[in-house]
């Protein structure tokens, strides 16, 4: 499809399998495993056509993998993202905490402890410098972490009421984050996140008072953003320099409940949380209109909200909204077959 970038690492550039590339440098994972984390092959990552995923882990049986990955009891995760080989991160809408898991044996452990009044739903991780972008939710903020050691690197407040910074996608340049309760983009440069601005959604866009408007987000190349309309089933491409927005013309197909965005080679997954699916769009090469070519269902689906490929795998996790959270209700990611 595009150009990918090479997988930089603190300046190191990992282009071949064998070589440790886990959520610390001295090649060990976050998780606590005593193992080596495998490099990703091709500079694979969550979003970017120049990051793509889906064959990035040859190393990777599907057979041998869990089918779930628990979460702590608890722990009402929203986000995930995968970082360096088979490291999962998940977010607490509880209280913004993260939680990183090696999906190979299912083991984890919490990589940033929760705040009082603190939110973590959307997060994306950037491969060339190890850091970890999280979405605030209502308190219209985001925070970027160091996702070997759970450092907070920096706080951005966005907004105010009314506002819900819901998903996040790292592109060549920037994160981009969605509002749901606004009709913007936040903007911010990789190299200086305190230079964020605001792009307002213009063009065919439609932003519903009275719904749940832009969640998902991905950045499909180094011109073009998608996002999903949560509460109108429809998709964008997005212009990030003008925010100019233009639907995506699926036949006449609604993306009812969209929530998260993954893109593959080829394909884009759109996670649709209460109706309990993943629907498969194979995007035109000017990403201008799709098809719908599967609708991936589960009996271990229990709301999933977000996800991530990791080779031939498809990652969900289930925020299970609607049922009323506790500290003994059970969470997990499901894996399923991409």
């Amino acid at each position: 499809m595009r150009p990918r970038h090479a997988l930089l690492v603190s300046g190191l550039a990992f282009v071949v399998l064998g070589m440790p590339a886990a959520g610390a440098q001295d090649g060990t994972d976050p998780t606590g495993s005593a193992d080596p984390v495998p490099a990703t092959c091709d500079g694979a990552g969550h979003g970017a056509g120049w990051q793509d995923r889906r064959s990035s882990a040859p190393w990777v049986d599907p057979a041998t993998l869990p089918e779930t990955i628990p979460l702590p009891n608890g722990f009402q995760p929203e986000g995930i993202v995968f970082g360096y080989g088979p490291v999962l991160y998940a977010g607490s809408l509880a209280d913004g905490a993260i939680y990183a898991a090696n999906v190979l044996t299912g083991e984890g452990n919490l990589l940033v402890e929760g705040q009082a009044g603190r939110v973590s739903v959307g997060l994306d991780f950037d491969h060339r410098t190890g850091r970890l972008y999280v979405s605030g939710g209502a308190t219209g903020a985001a925070r970027i972490y160091d996702a070997a050691t759970g450092t907070e690197l920096a706080e951005l407040q966005f907004a105010s009421e009314p506002t819900f910074v819901n998903d996040v996608t790292v592109g060549e340049d920037a994160a981009w984050f969605t509002d749901s309760a606004r009709p913007v983009l936040y903007r911010v440069p990789l190299d200086d996140p305190d230079a964020w601005s605001e792009v307002p959604l213009g063009g065919e866009f439609t932003f519903d008072e009275e719904a749940f408007n832009a969640n998902g987000i991905v950045a499909a190349d180094s011109d073009a953003l998608l996002v999903v309309h949560s509460g109108r089933g429809e998709l964008y491409r997005v212009d990030p320099a003008t925010g100019d927005a233009t639907l995506v013309d699926l036949g006449g197909v609604e993306l009812t409940n969209g929530d998260g965005l993954v893109l593959g080679k080829r394909s884009l997954y759109v996670i649709q949380n209460r109706i309990n699916q993943v629907s498969v769009v194979d995007l035109a090469d000017d990403l201008s209109s799709g098809e719908v070519t599967n609708v991936i269902t589960s009996e271990l689906f229990r709301v999933p909200t977000t996800g991530d490929l990791l080779g031939r795998s498809l990652y969900v996790v289930n925020a299970r909204f609607g049922t009323e959270p506790g500290p003994d209700v059970d969470y997990d990611v499901v894996r399923v077959d991409a």
